[in-house]
């Protein structure tokens, strides 16, 4: 047994690499067009910019988070971290588009190999009933992350250029990289017998199923090259997925995805609700930012700052949030939180129209602040809760990937919807080419067609909206916690490695 008399220090060490590695899941949105005049690329090339990423992101993740288990979390974490940071590096030194989504696949890779560590860990030093406060900084990170992503792109292209969208990341990776070091502990190994068909299923399912999906409007969801059609693709990834659950089931040995996760129902129930939180918080962002450069003429980085009461409201409240789900039932606040987003989004919808004062944009804004800080922590507390230490890694493998998932399900179906929405609100060209849609992605939309396209992109952000409630839905049949006794002990249903369960109460009150 581990003593870990100082969890928090480790906890931020994490959360500074965390925090990275998902901003750069939506910080390159902002400079793809100087990422094409840079670089003299065209758009499909630079569409793979992020593509790539998220896919060597996405992928994974199952593999990672079991190898986190194998070799310990903590060197897992460190190796990712120097992967990370160098391929950084190469992506801002990328003298063409093709070196680019190279070192992008590498970054993203590098991103997944931390991702898991950071849950695990947290799962292992901090004791069940007292693990809200950090779960909620935990998820305060990543709610944060991804509305910091574009405002921090926008500063940065429009000040020094889009090499340093990746630049800022060497000198943050090497800090975090030292932090890492010196706080986060070593916590013991469990000996897994790796399971090498089941990682090559799972890598297989998960690859088609994600580029299919991924790309699926780049091809408008028909033929890829010869026989190969974006469906084929989609449907292929399924069935090596039943099948890599198949061996899982039968596997005489350790398979790779533990089902036994699954027998725990608010593990099972977390990772839907992750899923549509993943798919909501990918998808509404599009729309609204639409809306904000196409007809109301904000500047990326304008448009980005409609976004920052949600960012500071969130970051605020989300680990007091944490603190209060340690004493309450998690399923209230999560459910709340939920149908807030929902809200909100309904709000956005009714508010776009081309006539609408901006400001008013601001209100729904931090209304989305109040339901991010109560998603977050307690989705992912909720989760990890009855987690054993020999499956905190499997079990935060499996809930990033759902939440990963959920992002490339968000953002090919807002693709295809805001598409479809425009060709019935928008005049067609003469030609019927649907001139006008095309026009308004380029941001020269005439004043006339600023009402449609407005409606449209309204329109839009109803599919979010809707999909969220579901999680809400979801949330609500959450089991109650269990008491926790003797955590830390050989009869634990939670972690044997942190500290004892007295030891850290006591650390994290200290910290507190």
């Amino acid at each position: 047994m581990e003593n870990v008399a100082r969890p928090w220090p480790a906890l931020w060490s994490l959360v500074i690499g965390f925090f990275m590695i998902l901003i750069d899941t939506t910080i390159v949105s902002v400079a793809n067009p100087r990422i094409m005049e840079g670089l003299n690329a065209d758009i499909n090339s630079v569409i793979w910019v992020t593509s790539a990423y998220l896919l060597a992101y996405a992928v994974p993740l199952l593999i990672t988070g079991r190898l986190g288990d194998r070799f310990g979390p903590k060197r897992l974490y460190l190796t990712g971290l120097v992967v990370f940071t160098l391929a950084s590096l190469w992506c801002g030194l990328s003298g063409d588009v093709q070196t680019l989504i190279l070192a992008r696949v590498v970054q993203g890779f590098g991103a997944a190999i931390m991702t898991p560590q950071t849950m695990a860990v947290i799962t292992r030093i901090f004791p069940p009933d007292r693990r809200g406060a950090a779960m909620g900084i935990w998820g305060a990170t990543a709610g944060v992350a991804t509305l910091v992503g574009p405002i921090l792109g926008g500063v940065l292209v429009d000040g020094l250029g889009w090499e340093w969208i990746f630049f800022i990341n060497v000198p943050v990776g090497l800090i975090g990289f030292i932090l890492a070091l010196r706080f986060v502990p070593s916590l013991s190994t469990h000996p897994h017998k790796f399971d090498i068909p089941g990682v090559l299923l799972s890598a297989v399912g998960l690859f088609l199923l994600v580029f299919g999906i991924q790309e699926g409007e780049t091809y408008n969801w028909g033929t890829i090259t010869g026989p190969i059609t974006v469906w084929s693709l989609i449907i292929a990834g399924l069935v090596v997925l039943v099948v890599f659950v198949l061996w899982q089931r039968f596997n005489k040995g350790e398979p790779l995805l533990p089902l036994s996760l699954f027998k725990d129902r608010n593990f099972s129930l977390a990772n839907i609700g992750i899923t549509t939180v993943g798919f909501t918080v990918t998808a509404f962002s599009l729309p609204l930012i639409f809306y904000y450069q196409v007809v109301r003429g904000l500047t990326p980085t304008q448009s980005a700052l409609m976004m920052v009461p949600m960012a500071l409201i969130s970051g605020g409240l989300a680990p007091v949030v944490g603190r209060i789900i340690d004493r309450v039932n998690p399923k209230y606040i999560t459910a709340a939180g939920l149908v807030l987003m929902s809200v909100a989004l309904f709000w956005n919808s009714s508010l776009m129209h081309p006539d609408t004062p901006i400001w008013l944009f601001l209100l729904p804004s931090a209304v989305l602040g109040f339901a991010n800080a109560g998603i977050w922590a307690p989705l992912s507390s909720t989760a990890t809760r009855n987690l054993p230490p020999r499956q905190a890694g499997a079990g935060s493998g499996v809930y990033n990937t759902t939440r990963q998932i959920g992002a490339v399900l968000g953002s090919a179906a807002i693709a295809v919807l805001i598409q479809s929405r425009l060709a019935a609100e928008l005049p067609a060209a003469p030609d019927g080419s649907g001139g006008a849609s095309s026009m308004a992605f380029g941001g020269t939309l005439p004043e006339a067609l600023h009402d449609g396209f407005s409606t449209a992109m309204g329109q839009s952000i109803l599919l979010p909206a809707a999909v969220i409630l579901l999680g809400a839905a979801v949330a609500l049949f959450f089991a109650k916690p269990k008491p926790v006794h003797n955590w830390g002990g050989s009869g634990a249903p939670a972690s044997a490695e942190g500290a004892t369960a007295t030891e850290a109460e006591s650390a994290q009150t200290k910290s507190a």
